[in-house]
């Protein structure tokens, strides 16, 4: 709980900077953590079943539910927040488009991106706005039909949330105090990976995604360096897994002495068989 709680409040002191509530100076003196962020952390459930048959309205003002981007075929990239967020939403959708710039999967083919809104007050026209700016800045022709944003009830994405172990709270603002972490979740619904922060290196996001597709995606020398590496939640990204790379050296050493002493025994042989050619030769004559 101190590792998760660690990870994110490094980035969630730009909400309290955005909220500026009286109380916040104080409670941070005092306290250490500002009023806004008290009970704001994220409890990971991986490998735990999101609620697949909540009900949401999509971008494009159709009855969806998140069921229908999870049919078994593709990971997806789970983010929570609400598109009137005025900073922290931002920098982490803004993160995840720029890390997926590095990446040359297509949302729609090889993974999907779903962002749940948390606010019951925003309308599908919001956030079919929010969806075509990060579409214009992605410029990936196509992705749209990959890039899902949801508004609805607040008990459907209260449910989302609570699967997913990520609290939020409405401030007096009107804004919401929350985590800044995207979920990576297999295509049949199932939390994968947490990724936390505002900026998301391409290569730990496609490990990510590789990882939470079980072997759907990639190639198989993708698949062969993700089994070389293990997520690093203090790192924040995958990194290589020693006993692995050592497991690997270990078999390349034997291959080689095997080889070698293949070799020699090859040379040793034919060595034994000229020899015993010139004595048949010589005993002849």
């Amino acid at each position: 709980m101190h590792r998760l709680r660690h990870a994110i409040l490094a980035p969630l002191a730009a909400v309290a900077a955005a909220l500026c509530v009286a109380g916040a100076a104080r409670a941070q003196l005092n306290l250490g953590v500002p009023e806004e962020l008290k009970g704001i952390d994220v409890i990971e459930h991986l490998n735990e079943p999101l609620p697949l048959d909540t009900r949401f309205t999509d971008d494009a003002g159709r009855q969806v539910t998140l069921r229908d981007y999870f049919k078994g075929e593709r990971p997806v990239l789970l983010q929570l927040g609400y598109n009137k967020c005025p900073m922290l939403c931002n920098l982490v959708l803004n993160g995840a488009f720029d890390g997926l710039k590095g990446v040359d999967w297509m949302p729609g083919k090889e993974f999907e991106v779903v962002s749940v809104s948390v606010d019951p007050t925003e309308t599908p026209e919001l956030a079919k706005a929010k969806k075509e700016s990060y579409l214009a800045e992605f410029e990936r022709p196509g992705a749209g039909q990959g890039v899902h944003f949801l508004v609805g009830s607040e008990i459907m994405s209260k449910s989302v949330a609570d699967a997913v172990g990520f609290t939020f709270r409405r401030q007096d603002n009107g804004d919401y105090a929350h985590a800044a972490v995207i979920m990576l979740v297999t295509p049949e619904g199932r939390i994968s990976r947490y990724m936390y922060g505002t900026k998301f290196e391409p290569t730990d996001l496609r490990m990510g995604l590789l990882e939470a597709s079980q072997g759907r995606i990639g190639t198989t020398l993708d698949r062969f360096i993700l089994w070389c590496h293990i997520y690093d939640a203090n790192a924040r990204g995958y990194v290589l897994q020693a006993r692995r790379v050592m497991s690997i050296g270990g078999a390349v050493t034997i291959l080689v002495l095997a080889g070698g002493l293949g070799a020699f025994w090859y040379a040793e042989v034919r060595k034994k068989k000229q020899s015993a050619t010139v004595a048949n030769a010589a005993a002849a004559n």
